[in-house]
C-alpha cells in the first residue's frame, strides 16, 4: 500500500490504543494529502466489502463507509474514512459488537485473546485489505455454517417470507382428514423441505404428515403429525425473526470466553439441554425443563457444591400464591396427602396449622400469609435430589416426579429451577472423586428417606446460558426465542451510534 495510507492505519491503530472510558468517542484522526492516492481499486473492493457486512449480521450504516464519489472529489477524506470504518468494523467482527447487555453473565468476551494490533498490521500490509475483512468475519469456528443459515434466511425474506397458512378451522389438524388449508401447508413446508411434495389434493396424507413430523422436530416441538397451535404457530413465525436470531448468534460468538478446561456443567435453556463437558469432551446430555416464560429461567455463571438427599420443598411464596392455592382450595386433604404442610406465626413462633381448618377461599392471593412446606419423598417436587449451587435466584438442579414431561420436546414448564431427566447420572459424576461416596452409599442414603446432604470438595462450574441457534454437524438447528432474549440482544447492536475502533480489552 502507499506510504500515504500506511500513515492513515499508524495513526487510527495509534489513536485505537488509547484508552478511553466508556460512552466517550475517540477524535477522528486529521490527515492532509498532498497528492491523489494509487491503490484505488483495492481500496473500492474494501468499501464494498464493507457495504456487505450484513452479510456477518452487521449493519453497514453503524460505520459511516464513505460514498465511492467522494474517492474522485475528496480522495484523503475518502480514505481516511473507509480506513476509519474498516477499523470500527474489524473490531467488531472479532470481538463483537454487544459488549454485555443486563442479566446476562453468560455472555462473557476474551479480547485478549483476539488481539487487534496483529489484525490491524496485517489490513496495513494486505494489498487487498477486504481479504482481512473475510477472514475476521470467518474467525469463530461456526461462523461458516451461521452465515450460510443466515443468507438463505436473508433470501427468504426477500421472497417475501413464506406463505401463510391459517389456523382458523378445527382445533387441530390431524393425517388423513381433508382441509382447504392442507395445499397452503404444502406450499410452505417446501420452502424448508425439498421432500415434500409439490402437488396434491386437500388431504392431509401419509407424505405430508411425515414432512410436518419433520418441520416439528427441527422445531423442538411434539414431533406425532398433528398440526394444532403451536405447530400453527412455528409455521407462521416471519422469517425476519431467523434473520435476527442468526445475527445475534454470530455476534456471541466473536471472541467468546473459552469454556473451562475443568470439569462444567451448560444448560442451554432455549435448546433444553445440560451437558457435562471436561477438556473438550461431552461426559453427559440430558434433556432438562426449564423455566416457563412467565418464570423465566435467569441465565447464571455459578458453583454447584453441594448435593443434597431426600429434599423438603420449602415453597417459594410465588409459588404458593400462584399453584398450590387454586390446589388447595379445590381439595385441602388432598394436598396433606401429598406431603403439604401449611405454617402461620404465632406470637413469634412458627406454628402447623391443619390445611384443613382454613378457609382457602378467603386467602387473598396478594396477601398470603402463610409458609408452606412439602416433606421429602417419591412425589416430592424437587424428587429425590437437589443440586445446590449458591445464587441470589435461589436457583437450582433436582430430580421430579413428573417423568412424562420429558418425552416432550418443549420443555419450558418449570418456575426457574431446572429439571433433570437423569439425575442419578449427574450424580455419579458429581461424586466421582469424593471420599466415602459411590453410588451404592448414594442408593442408601435415598431409601434411607431422610434428608440429608454432602459438601463437595471440588466445585463444579455451572452456566445456564441463552443459545438459540446450535451448529451440529455443520447444521444450524433454530430454537423458538423463549425470553425474547434474542431480540434485545438484536436492539443492542443496532442501537447507539457509528462505532469507533477500541484495541484494549472492553
Amino acid at each position: 500500500m502507499h506510504q500515504g495510507v500506511r500513515a492513515i492505519l499508524s495513526l487510527v491503530g495509534f489513536l485505537a490504543l488509547v484508552p478511553v472510558l466508556p460512552g466517550q468517542a475517540r477524535p477522528a484522526p486529521q490527515v492532509r494529502y498532498a497528492q491523489a492516492l494509487p491503490g484505488q481499486e483495492a481500496l473500492l473492493r474494501l468499501a464494498d466489502r464493507l457495504r456487505r457486512l450484513d452479510e456477518d449480521g452487521l449493519d453497514p450504516r453503524a460505520y459511516g463507509i464513505p460514498p465511492d464519489s467522494q474517492s474522485r472529489a475528496d480522495p484523503a477524506g475518502w480514505q481516511a474514512a473507509l480506513l476509519r470504518a474498516s477499523l470500527a468494523a474489524l473490531t467488531d467482527l472479532l470481538h463483537g459488537r454487544v459488549v454485555e447487555l443486563p442479566n446476562r453473565p453468560d455472555i462473557r468476551r476474551d479480547t485478549a485473546a483476539v488481539p487487534l494490533g496483529p489484525w490491524l498490521a496485517e489490513l496495513q500490509a494486505a494489498p487487498e485489505p477486504a481479504t482481512v475483512i473475510d477472514r475476521a468475519a470467518l474467525l469463530p469456528p461456526e461462523a461458516p455454517a451461521l452465515k450460510r443459515a443466515l443468507a438463505l434466511a436473508r433470501a427468504r425474506v426477500a421472497a417475501g417470507g413464506f406463505p401463510p397458512v391459517p389456523s382458523a378451522g378445527p382445533d387441530t389438524l390431524e393425517p388423513g382428514m381433508a382441509d382447504p388449508r392442507v395445499p397452503l401447508l404444502r406450499a410452505r413446508l417446501a420452502f424448508t423441505d425439498p421432500q415434500v411434495p409439490r402437488s396434491g389434493d386437500d388431504t392431509y396424507d401419509d407424505a405430508l404428515v411425515a414432512a410436518v413430523r419433520r418441520f416439528q422436530a427441527a422445531e423442538g416441538l411434539e414431533a406425532d403429525g398433528r398440526i394444532g397451535r403451536i405447530t400453527f404457530a412455528a409455521l407462521n413465525r416471519p422469517a425476519e425473526i431467523a434473520v435476527r436470531q442468526l445475527r445475534v448468534a454470530l455476534d456471541m460468538r466473536r471472541a467468546a470466553a473459552a469454556p473451562p478446561a475443568e470439569r462444567h456443567i451448560e444448560v442451554n435453556v432455549p435448546h433444553q439441554r445440560l451437558t457435562l463437558e471436561e477438556g473438550g469432551r461431552t461426559l453427559l446430555d440430558m434433556a432438562v425443563i426449564v423455566g416457563k416464560p412467565a418464570r423465566a429461567t435467569p441465565m447464571l455463571r455459578v458453583r454447584l457444591n453441594a448435593v443434597q438427599f431426600n429434599p423438603q420443598w420449602g415453597v417459594p411464596e410465588r409459588n404458593a400464591r400462584e399453584d398450590l392455592l387454586p390446589r388447595f382450595r379445590r381439595d385441602p386433604r388432598a394436598m396433606m396427602e401429598k406431603g403439604f404442610r401449611v405454617y402461620s406465626w404465632v406470637d413469634g413462633q412458627r406454628v402447623e396449622i391443619d390445611p384443613t381448618t382454613i378457609d382457602w377461599a378467603s386467602v387473598n392471593p396478594q396477601r398470603f400469609p402463610y409458609v408452606v412446606r412439602q416433606d421429602a419423598g417419591e412425589i416430592n417436587a424437587l424428587g429425590r435430589i437437589k443440586f445446590i449451587m449458591p445464587n441470589t435466584e435461589d436457583i437450582y438442579m433436582h430430580d421430579t416426579p413428573d417423568r412424562h414431561l420429558f418425552r416432550r420436546p418443549d420443555r419450558a414448564f418449570s418456575s426457574g429451577c431446572i429439571r433433570l431427566e437423569r439425575p442419578m447420572e449427574l450424580l455419579d459424576a458429581v461424586l466421582q472423586g469424593v471420599p466415602g461416596w459411590d453410588r451404592a452409599r448414594a442408593d442408601r442414603v435415598l431409601a434411607s428417606r431422610v434428608t440429608t446432604g454432602v459438601a463437595l470438595p471440588h466445585s463444579i462450574p455451572v452456566r445456564l446460558h441463552y443459545t438459540t441457534a446450535v451448529v451440529e454437524r455443520g447444521e444450524v438447528r433454530l430454537r423458538p426465542d423463549l425470553y425474547g432474549l434474542d431480540e434485545a440482544y438484536a436492539r443492542a447492536m443496532d442501537s447507539g451510534r457509528t462505532r469507533v475502533a477500541s484495541a484494549g480489552p472492553r
